[in-house]
């Protein structure tokens, strides 16, 4: 219940007291509470023209294995090469695990970035895959942290702001089920952007329905008490901004509530059975597309499993590079299929790579001097092969790209931001987007 007139407490801004508006968090706006408003993007972001591109980024946590899926090395010795047989596919030159052949058939819509490497050493963090900048090496708040920033999609929040649109530009679907905790740090990727261009993420269906017993109509009387606030002082000064651009983020609140379509972008349900077959397990790509065909700038994607392959690690891909391969064959299957593929590049990639040397536990480890990426859509080149690592896959040959070379390219080429723009961080110092501000030529 919410108090809103107290006789002992000091008020401000006519009458409210501080305690009395801090309780205003357990205002539910049909089933939000004002917790929830507050990971809708604030107003006065810079205007910028809205893009109609989208970007799905797929994220394997825990290092996928380079030298077991992408860039195979058949030639290698036995403790390097593992138990995988690499397939053609139907691009020449492109060959991949035999556990992917789905994704053979298509190859002629992927674009596979060999001779990429990371910064990061041993997080499994993905600040680097979304933001371009690994967690500096000091303890503390991740926001403190040398070269902590804001996350690609934050940024498109903050840079491109969807004026009328109903959809929140940035999503997150199953990040919170990243294992051993990682997830609590995920809060903190707007930086100083600030908590309104947080992604939105709908952690149950139920995410987006009315309360039980909450009809429009009294929805619409909800809306019309939080109106009473209007006179009240909405930036307090909270570090992350946490109540700047209180009114848009609760005008979109309501649209997500009292928009139909809206919540049928998040119902997969929605979708004809044939459909959601050929998906299989991996509903979260499904909804990723639904949500870019509504409109949604970015969509983060959490791959199923953990890809950690410290020990057994060939007994772990026979297992998840199978439901992955179905996945991606099916994302870009159905991108191409609904005239999407344009406007809707697919990125997939982990933190770094694995040892290409086996270890005594049959596992792989860590190992960021190599790794990949694969691409789709987007209107980039596909149907090739991007740069090529040493014979046993230990390091690029030429220098390679680095996760910030990719990102520069999706900001420039998919939704015209220009790597080089400045931001104001903490403490007002202006600072870029990307340091690397390269986009990987061979895609454009």
């Amino acid at each position: 219940m919410l108090t809103i007139w107290g006789k002992s407490r000091k008020p401000f801004c006519g009458g409210l007291s501080r305690r009395d508006f801090l309780q205003a968090g357990t205002l539910g706006v049909g089933g939000l509470t004002l917790a929830d408003l507050l990971r809708f993007r604030a107003g006065g972001a810079q205007s910028a023209q809205a893009s109609r591109k989208s970007v799905i980024m797929i994220y394997l946590c825990g290092a996928p294995p380079h030298m077991d899926m992408y860039d195979m090395k058949p030639e290698a010795p036995v403790e390097y090469r593992g138990e995988f047989a690499p397939i053609r596919t139907n691009v020449p030159g492109m060959d991949i695990c035999e556990l992917m052949p789905l994704q053979a058939k298509i190859a002629d819509k992927l674009a596979i970035v060999r001779n990429l490497r990371a910064l990061a050493t041993n997080t499994h963090m993905p600040e680097e895959l979304l933001s371009g900048f690994p967690l500096g090496p000091q303890g503390g708040p991740a926001s403190l942290r040398p070269g902590t920033r804001p996350t690609f999609g934050s940024v498109v929040s903050k840079l491109q702001p969807r004026n009328g649109a109903k959809l929140p530009p940035y999503v997150q679907l199953g990040m919170e089920k990243m294992p051993h905790g990682y997830q609590r740090q995920l809060g903190l990727e707007p930086a100083f952007l600030g908590i309104g261009h947080q992604p939105f993420n709908p952690t149950s269906p139920e995410a987006l329905e009315l309360s039980k017993g909450m009809t429009l109509d009294r929805l619409a009387d909800r809306r019309a008490l939080l109106g009473a606030f209007d006179n009240l002082q909405r930036d307090l000064g909270s570090a992350h901004g946490a109540f700047a651009g209180m009114d848009e983020m609760t005008a979109q609140a309501f649209e997500l509530l009292s928009s139909s379509g809206v919540r049928d972008a998040f119902d997969v349900g929605k979708e004809p059975q044939q459909v959601r077959q050929r998906y299989g397990t991996l509903s979260r790509f499904l909804l990723a597309r639904r949500l870019v065909e509504a409109g949604v700038s970015v969509v983060t994607v959490l791959a199923p499993g953990y890809w950690d392959t410290h020990s057994k690690n060939f007994t772990t891909m026979r297992k998840l590079l199978p439901s992955l391969d179905k996945g991606i064959h099916a994302l870009v299957t159905d991108l191409h299929e609904r005239g999407l593929d344009k406007d809707v590049a697919v990125v997939v990639w982990g933190e770094y790579g694995r040892t290409p040397k086996i270890n005594s536990k049959a596992g792989r480890d860590h190992w960021p001097q190599a790794t990949f990426a694969l691409v789709a859509g987007g209107g980039f080149k596909m149907g090739q092969v991007i740069g090529a690592t040493t014979a046993r896959a230990e390091q690029p040959l030429g220098g390679g790209y680095i996760p910030q070379n990719l990102l520069a390219t999706l900001y420039q080429e998919i939704l015209g931001i220009n790597p080089a723009t400045t931001l104001r961080d903490h403490r007002g110092r202006p600072i870029y987007l990307l340091d690397e501000q390269n986009p990987i030529r061979e895609l454009i």
